[in-house]
């Protein structure tokens, strides 16, 4: 019971405090260990195979290190007394889980593209997103924003709460390094190709069973919010696996279904077409409306998903 009260103290306290910028956070802690590194292991490591082994040795230090710092803070509390363990493995909860910062990321873009103001929302979108944002219109602004609200429901709340269950604080902060480091390194061009293949796949093994269980979460969430539960887990079992990604896939073709529209499609990375097929093309283009639905699903997908871990941590850990 308290590893389940402890989960969902942290999971309130990020729907209510979210990522104040100006407090000190692990994840920025790791992005700066990341950028640190990484000139330091190129200027020793030059060959695409040196490189790929910088990849191992930056997953090494930064989601090893800071697991195993995290294992050894709480050992450390938790033998000075029970309480001041309790607290320290409260606070890593908290900053491991983006569901209150996402949701209001996501209401920062919607709003001045609900008002028409679209430069504003491009700029806005560009801070969450891969993609060019530029040359978006008002359909290709709603769709990535739908898209990046379902990719980081996985990433930054289902992901973190399964850990969080399964292993408790250390594992979800060794968790959230290895997104960490995909994040920054992860990409399929030539600065990272090498570099960055092993943080890469090791995000998709981590991710591996968060995704698919996000999408679950998705489908029973619908008949409560009166979407399509049906469709949303037809187009799932057909779409998924059109998404380059082995697991962003699962979650974004879950919300192409369940809102009926269609996600995905050719976009501009990087100034260069990306050519991407369609998850549910037989939907219809998202409109304003269609972004208040997308957010209630996120929410309500979220506190289902805290329901689960709690009782998960109730019955593994206690």
């Amino acid at each position: 019971m308290i590893a389940a009260l402890q989960l969902a103290l942290a999971a309130l306290l990020d729907a209510l405090i979210g990522d104040p910028p100006h407090w000190p956070h692990s994840v920025r802690l790791m992005g700066r260990l990341c950028s640190w590194l990484e000139p330091r292991l190129r200027a020793a490591l030059h060959s695409p195979q040196e490189l790929r082994l910088a990849g191992l040795l930056l997953v090494l230090a930064v989601a090893g290190g800071f697991g195993l710092a995290a294992w050894l803070l709480l050992a450390l509390a938790q033998s000075l007394a029970a309480p001041l363990g309790w607290l320290l493995g409260l606070l890593l909860s908290f900053q491991c889980l983006a569901a209150g910062q996402l949701w209001r990321e996501a209401r920062e873009v919607a709003r001045p593209l609900q008002r028409g103001e679209l430069d504003l929302a491009r700029r806005r979108l560009a801070m969450l997103v891969g993609r060019d944002t530029q040359e978006l219109d008002r359909a290709g602004l709603r769709r990535a924003l739908l898209e990046t609200l379902a990719e980081n429901l996985n990433d930054g709340v289902v992901a973190p709460l399964f850990y969080l269950a399964l292993g408790g604080p250390a594992l979800a902060v060794a968790y959230k390094a290895i997104n960490t480091l995909d994040s920054m390194v992860g990409y399929n061009n030539e600065q990272y190709r090498e570099l960055g293949l092993v943080p890469a796949r090791l995000d998709d093994v981590a991710g591996w069973a968060p995704a698919r269980l996000t999408a679950l979460i998705m489908v029973a969430a619908c008949p409560l919010l009166g979407l399509n539960a049906g469709l949303a887990w037809r187009v799932l079992c057909k779409d998924h696996a059109a998404h380059q990604s082995p697991n962003a896939g699962w979650p974004e073709a879950a919300a192409a279904g369940a809102l009926g529209l269609r996600l995905g499609g050719p976009n501009y990375y990087d100034g260069e077409l990306v050519e991407k097929p369609w998850l549910n093309a037989a939907g219809r283009d998202p409109m304003d409306s269609d972004l208040e639905f997308g957010l209630h699903l996120a929410q309500l997908s979220t506190l289902i998903a805290v329901l689960l871990a709690g009782l998960a941590a109730w019955w593994l850990r206690g």
